[in-house]
């Protein structure tokens, strides 16, 4: 994110002496990106950042998939992957839906704080589907309310407090950062007047979040020989990592909420680029917005069959009523899975239904992958089974 912010006391030139009132030195963290080639920030801590004194293992929940073999449009119900949720955190109790070399999708409903967590694999946008929750975060408070986009980069140490009626997030996890598209941006990384969102949007910390302690335990996720290459250890810091007077750079959390995405529409339909929010190593993000509908006098609202044959598609119904799954099933807190090599569109009997719409009141979070997604054990659990045959209405060997 080239978006420069300064949070909290820093010194006039980086790198040189900063002490508190009683003449101690802070201590420099550069925090930065493809070898500090690409955005960092610095930091300045209290503690010595590196100071550990235990690690251990962290047993990860199950991250091993299965692939999507015969090849299948699927149904996955995530609202039934969680029925008591009273012990439940956003951290330690995901469940993985979909997943592959890329990209992980997983699922949590949860009532509880976290454990400090870091991912030291990729960047984590997560999307909040109902419910609020505070994240803080070496880089200072965030506020999350239904409809944001939480992204924290790779390595940001942070933990989740759900708000008095919990949270519902929905985790998509890479393993390699995640931004705005490039074609929204200028060369120097300026927000462009065609951008469907600005600069304004988005929301970062505003003032430092310090607390003391010592013996601090942080869950790291990390790359290893795990399934999926994942595994985890439990890393005890001498000092507390939330130790951080100030901060400035264009590395750092912030949020953004999909009611100040701004829809891009036209007389006929438009593509699926036209949504996109965020993108990441082989994959991309896009979001389906409540919005008006295509206006040519002859115009079909809906989408037309379509064969992306390049991705996977995801697509994850959070709001409203989406119109071109009608009759297949499809409710809120579905999410479809249409593979690359099979092409898709609207149940038969919505495009009749769609003509003459003015707006479509929809919500829907999409990811497509440019490698094909499998199966973890949460999507497993709740699939349907019937969906891939709701266009012929029959199932030949069922």
């Amino acid at each position: 994110m080239t978006f420069y912010r300064q949070v909290g006391e820093i010194p006039p030139k980086r790198h040189t002496q900063f002490r508190n009132a009683e003449g101690a030195l802070y201590y420099e963290e550069l925090m930065g990106e493809e070898g500090f080639s690409s955005d960092s920030s610095l930091l300045y801590h209290s503690g010595v950042p590196s100071a550990i004194v235990d690690s251990q293992v962290w047993e990860l929940p199950d991250l091993a998939t299965v692939a999507n073999h015969p090849l299948t449009p699927r149904h996955l119900k995530l609202h039934d992957l969680f029925t008591d949720t009273s012990a439940t955190n956003v951290v330690e109790h995901r469940r993985l839906v979909l997943g592959n070399g890329d990209v992980r999708i997983s699922y949590v409903v949860a009532e509880q704080p976290s454990p400090y967590y870091r991912n030291a694999i990729g960047d984590e946008c997560v999307y909040i589907e109902k419910g609020t929750a505070t994240v803080e975060t070496v880089f200072g408070v965030l506020n999350a309310v239904e409809g944001d986009y939480v992204l924290i980069p790779r390595a940001t140490t942070h933990r989740w407090l759900p708000g008095p009626n919990g949270v519902h997030a929905y985790c998509i996890e890479a393993n390699s950062h995640i931004a705005p598209p490039k074609r929204y941006l200028s060369r120097y990384g300026q927000f462009l007047e065609h951008s469907p969102y600005c600069e304004r949007d988005l929301h970062g910390p505003t003032s430092p979040f310090t607390v003391e302690g010592t013996d601090v335990e942080v869950l790291v996720k990390h790359r290893g020989h795990g399934p999926s290459g994942i595994v985890g250890s439990r890393m005890t810091y001498a000092t507390h990592p939330f130790d951080v007077v100030g901060w400035d750079g264009c590395l750092y959390p912030y949020t953004f909420n999909v009611s100040d995405y701004e829809p891009i529409t036209g007389r006929i339909h438009q593509p699926p680029p036209v949504h996109q929010v965020f993108e990441g190593y082989n994959f991309v993000i896009c979001n389906f917005v409540p919005r008006k509908v295509d206006y040519h006098p002859l115009s079909v609202p809906v989408p037309y069959y379509h064969s992306n044959v390049d991705s996977d598609e995801v697509m994850f119904y959070c709001g409203g009523d989406y119109e071109a799954r009608k009759g297949s099933g499809i409710g809120l807190g579905s999410i479809s899975l249409h593979p690359g090599g099979y092409a898709h569109g609207p149940q038969p009997s919505a495009i009749e239904a769609s003509l003459g719409a003015e707006r479509f009141e929809e919500l829907a979070v999409m990811v497509d992958t440019f490698r094909p997604l499998e199966l973890g054990e949460g999507g497993q659990s709740v699939d349907d089974g019937v969906y891939a045959y709701t266009w012929a209405g029959r199932r030949l060997h069922p």
